[in-house]
């Protein structure tokens, strides 16, 4: 969950909009919509810390130091299943069909035997999300399946890079900084400092500063 990471990366710490980009693999203005609340939808944040996908110290490391890029933690070692029907706990049950349509909408290409597996749920149940026929479609909100709770990030991942190699599908190059890359990050940097000069109260006019308040 890239965009939810960096939502919470944005409100949690000090770190740049080029750090968050990269660490999230996201482009530079998706962070500053994110920032800026001008993203489509309202992100629930996505602690990678919690999730062991980065230290403290890795964040540290960068706040002190613009230049630093975050390494990503290894994590532990996930616990394999032995086989049959994951075990999902009671309370998140009802989140089944939500995940199930969220895996749907936005990777089509992931089976629906893959994603029985994944979250632990059967094949007619997915059949009735994905033709409408379901009996409560109505209520069915597409939600990502790793905030509910239903799987983990690692295994949505795997099943990801599996379905895409197996469809022969490539991922997406990011060529829109290309030529421009250097003048768009000066321009940000700049709207940045601009913005935050005037939280401060100060404005910057006819090459000095004056104080709001003496006009």
């Amino acid at each position: 969950m890239p965009h939810a990471t960096a939502s919470w990366l944005v409100d949690n710490t000090a770190l740049s909009f080029e750090q968050i980009a990269e660490f999230c693999g996201l482009h530079i203005l998706e962070v500053q919509a994110i920032a800026d609340d001008t993203a489509a939808t309202k992100l629930t944040g996505r602690d990678p810390v919690r999730a062991h996908e980065l230290t403290m110290e890795e964040i540290e490391k960068g706040q002190a130091d613009p230049d630093y890029r975050m390494k990503m933690s290894k994590g532990p070692e996930q616990v394999r299943r032995t086989k049959g029907p994951r075990y999902t706990p009671v309370s998140k049950r009802q989140d089944k069909p939500d995940g199930i349509a969220w895996i749907i909408r936005n990777h089509p290409e992931i089976s629906d035997g893959a994603i029985g597996k994944l979250i632990g749920t059967t094949r007619n149940t997915i059949a009735a999300i994905r033709d409408r026929s379901h009996w409560n479609i109505a209520n069915i909100v597409a939600k990502d399946p790793v905030t509910l709770g239903l799987t983990t990030q690692r295994e949505l991942d795997a099943a990801v890079a599996k379905a895409a190699k197996a469809a022969g599908i490539e991922a997406p190059v990011d060529t829109r900084l290309e030529g421009d890359r250097e003048a768009l990050l000066e321009q940000l940097r700049a709207e940045r400092e601009a913005a935050s000069r005037e939280d401060a109260g100060v404005v910057e006019s006819d090459g000095g500063f004056v104080d709001p308040f003496k006009r």
